[in-house]
């Protein structure tokens, strides 16, 4: 058995509408996506990417979130927050060297702050825009789940920094895809047995985004949406790897979830 794993994880789902997970689409029908979250255990600590909701949505939603609860709404209990699951996996929170995000918005910074040996690595341009938001994007940063003291934070710098190694031995990739949000990033994820993943996170909601049939509902940069799907895929293709898209109910359920994981 490998030490080198990865779990694929959730914290609950949020109801929303069609057409705010696929432009255009649904006549405002009601739809529920999933709120993934990944760890990876490696001999040299080991990693969440994103950690999904804060816990605290899991009890108080609109007191958490406030007004993007009325599109947002999170179905999600206490026993499915972050570090509540890593401690079902045998996972002790010192024990996690890195969060990495893929971005700030608010089903994504869950892991945050609550692990405290951990660096916390994420696109300079994300956590700059995080503070500052435009209007139609603020609803998405809750800045007390990242805002907080003492945290050790690593930036990385767009392109110039494309393809991080975060443990120097190829298991974990940064990929740099903005659109979605300015500093958006993905990962690609190569392991001993299961081979390679490229984790979309929301530079692919969906299956239909990802074989460009849809837009997503919400972006920052259409052009940069776009092409940024289109650098993932000469990605998997190269590295023959599994395609994990971000919210997708349907795909979502084909996936190993932990305890199972892959090695």
């Amino acid at each position: 058995m490998s030490d080198i794993r990865m779990y694929m994880l959730e914290t609950g789902r949020l109801k929303c509408k069609v057409h705010n997970i696929k432009m255009n689409q649904g006549l405002n029908e009601d739809y529920a996506i999933p709120v993934p979250f990944f760890v990876i255990t490696h001999p040299k600590g080991h990693t969440v990417i994103d950690g999904g909701n804060a816990v605290e949505v899991a009890t108080d939603p609109r007191g958490h979130w406030g007004g993007i609860c009325d599109v947002y709404w999170p179905e999600m209990r206490e026993d499915e927050g972050c570090v509540a699951q890593l401690k079902r996996l045998g996972i002790a929170p010192e024990d996690v060297r890195y969060v990495v995000q893929s971005h700030l918005h608010l089903d994504h910074t869950g892991a945050i702050g609550h692990f405290p040996n951990a660096t916390h690595i994420v696109q300079r341009a994300e956590y700059e825009y995080a503070f500052t938001p435009d209007w139609f994007a603020a609803g998405g940063y809750i800045r007390k789940d990242f805002d907080k003291p003492g945290l050790k934070w690593q930036f990385l710098e767009g392109r110039s920094d494309d393809f991080y190694d975060v443990y120097g031995d190829g298991t974990l990739k940064t990929i740099f895809t903005p659109g979605h949000a300015p500093g958006h990033q993905s990962f690609l994820v190569t392991l001993p047995n299961s081979g390679a993943f490229v984790l979309a996170v929301d530079a692919a909601y969906t299956v239909d985004h990802w074989e460009e049939k849809a837009l997503p509902g919400f972006l920052a940069s259409t052009v940069d949406t776009v092409r940024s799907v289109r650098k993932l895929h000469v990605v998997a293709e190269r590295a023959g790897a599994k395609v994990v898209t971000g919210h997708d109910p349907d795909a979502w359920p084909t996936f190993r979830k932990g305890p199972e994981y892959y090695d």
